[in-house]
């Protein structure tokens, strides 16, 4: 009989991803950021047909799709080899021409969004002010621009405008755990939440009427709910909430006069939908553990795009009359059965000081476990491990290797209090978590004490050198993915927007120089004796290309065996398909060589 070899790399590396997508106004066509080709381009689908065609031949990274509501343009933002300065750009509908629209090189275009005429586009950029921002309305008929927000204290981002165009919606953000909502109305600018002192976010906000917006907000609360906002009168109402559920998104379904609301429990994601004039709050069944875009049309049908820990992103649709969500897309692994792949176990542990911390394990099947583990501290840091796909995890499980994915203090999707926790403690609470971790596995037997592997990319990388360099007994070998190495340096590094929020999330150069020298992983070299892969991104403006530098020349200095892989055509993270396969086909190499 004919016998075939294990899944390679190509197979789990030709699981396509899509970052973003869009519906026209009458359904007819979706349009959406997929890497089908290998590399990032728009492609459509003419609906109810769902075979894919392409759109652009840019071979670019594309987010911010907006479709103008009377058919005639598209309007989308495509950065340059992962850089992350998003050009605005104009095509047909069904491809053609791209026609700059508002381009400044070197510089960021964010968050476009089209008036009901389809006149005029709004955005926020970098052009004019790197450090807080400010937005724009451009007249696509006149080609003239005015500045609509100034951003004062903090980054900000223009978010929406109320129905008529006489308010603007935006949020500053002063970090991640302290996000404010205003309203500017008449030249006045409106608070959108009660004064306080305390810090708190505003995730977003949606205009129902000229006067009135509701709001997920954690305003005087540990997990965020949803608000109302008077603009007449300025009150604030609290309106829902659901208990151990973080209220994370929010679309109005105006014909309807409903809402869609997503919630995170943990790794994974709810969704409901909660009737304004009967208050009535309804679950509703989702078809994958993550939401990661929802939109919903005039005809009230629902557009999902979502993920899970064993398929990857697809788009589903659910007509409003009818129950059941069907897929317009079928991405999954090539030549893999789905139960070949592997969903996580969830696991909850105590930490060196008693906080309870929630990972995901995922177990490599038993005719193929060699027995090893990989500790993956995620990236963010505050973001968090969830039930979403990683080719990269599916890959190593099937070759045999383990995966413990620790959410540690500081994720995100535990309440504000959690979140905050890694403010100005970067290298020892989560440490430590990743630590306690590691022996919960060992005493409970998911691992052996001298079978432990460690890689982590961003924040994730940051701490796979510290671990390296301040518990490296624990591991066989390393693998860090462009994490910063030098705290003084990354902080002088990241984009200007990032600047005013640094002293808060990470810290003060000068106030906390000793700590800051504590957590930097390069104060460890001499420690820091296990074979090591470093791979970096040459474009990455977020965790430059000097970091990994920095952290390779010192190790190679001391005689420490480093392998390092640059790739010039890639920015924080992966958008081609031959660097991923290149990246992770020496991830598994690397490793092979140390079990």
């Amino acid at each position: 009989m004919l016998s075939f070899k294990k899944p390679d790399v190509e197979q789990f590396f030709r699981t396509y991803n899509i970052h973003d997508f869009s519906v026209s106004d009458d359904e007819s066509q979706l349009i959406f950021s997929t890497n089908l080709s290998g590399k990032f381009n728009l492609w459509a689908m003419d609906l109810p047909n769902v075979f894919p065609y392409p759109l652009t031949f840019i071979d670019q990274s594309s987010y911010g799709i907006v479709i103008d509501k009377q058919g005639r343009f598209v309007i989308a933002g495509f950065d340059k080899d992962g850089d992350e300065n998003s050009q605005l750009y104009a095509i047909p509908p069904k491809g053609g021409e791209l026609k700059p629209i508002r381009v400044t090189e070197g510089h960021r275009h964010m968050n476009p969004f089209l008036s009901e005429d389809g006149a005029r586009l709004y955005y926020t950029s970098t052009k004019d002010d790197q450090t807080f921002l400010k937005s724009y309305c451009y007249n696509l008929q006149t080609e003239e621009e005015t500045v609509v927000i100034e951003g004062e204290a903090a980054a900000t981002y223009l978010y929406d405008t109320s129905p008529e165009e006489k308010s603007y919606l935006y949020l500053k953000h002063f970090a991640n755990t302290y996000t404010l909502a205003y309203v500017k109305r008449n030249g006045e600018e409106i608070l959108l939440t009660p004064e306080t002192d305390e810090h708190y976010t505003v995730s977003t906000a949606v205009f129902v009427s000229e006067d009135e917006l509701y709001l997920i907000t954690n305003y005087n609360e540990d997990l965020s709910y949803l608000a109302r906002f008077n603009l007449i009168t300025k009150e604030f109402t609290k309106v829902l909430a659901k208990e151990d559920e973080d209220f994370s998104e929010l679309k109005y379904d105006k014909d309807r006069n409903a809402f869609y609301i997503v919630t995170s429990k943990g790794v994974e994601d709810l969704l409901y939908r909660y009737d304004l004039d009967q208050h009535c709050l309804t679950k509703m069944e989702i078809p994958a553990s993550i939401v990661e875009k929802l939109h919903i049309s005039k005809t009230g049908n629902l557009y999902l795009l979502t993920r899970s820990a064993t398929r990857p992103a697809n788009i589903f649709k659910k007509s409003h009359s009818e129950s059941d969500w069907i897929s317009l897309t079928n991405y999954g692994v090539p030549g893999v059965a789905h139960e070949e792949l592997v969903e996580p176990e969830v696991l909850k542990y105590p930490s060196f000081d008693g906080l309870e911390i929630e990972a995901l394990f995922f177990r490599a099947k038993e005719n193929a476990n060699n027995g090893h583990v990989i500790l993956w501290p995620h990236g963010g840091p505050q973001a968090a491990e969830r039930k979403q796909f990683r080719s990269l995890f599916q890959f190593l499980v099937n070759r045999g290797y383990s995966i413990f994915a620790p959410n540690f203090r500081g994720s995100s999707g535990y309440g504000l209090k959690f979140m905050k926790l890694v403010e100005g403690d970067w290298g020892h609470g989560p440490r430590l978590d990743n630590v306690e971790g590691l022996e919960f596995l060992i005493n409970n037997g998911y691992a052996e004490r001298d079978k432990l592997l460690l890689m982590g990319g961003s924040y994730g990388g940051y701490m796979a050198l510290l671990l390296h360099g301040r518990h490296a007994d624990y591991f066989k070998a390393v693998v860090d993915i462009f994490g910063p190495c030098n705290l003084f340096s990354f902080i002088e590094s990241v984009p200007e927007h990032w600047k005013p929020v640094m002293n808060q999330w990470v810290g003060d150069p000068i106030k906390d120089r000793e700590k800051l020298i504590e957590y930097s992983p390069i104060t460890y070299l001499k420690d820091m004796v296990k074979p090591m892969l470093v791979i970096q991104g040459a474009m990455d403006p977020r965790v430059i290309k000097a970091e990994s530098d920095q952290i390779v020349e010192a190790l190679q200095k001391n005689g420490v065996k480093v392998e390092y892989m640059v790739f010039e055509d890639e920015g924080h993270g992966f958008s081609k398909k031959e660097n991923e396969m290149k990246v992770y086909r020496a991830v598994l190499e690397f490793f092979d060589r140390f079990i």
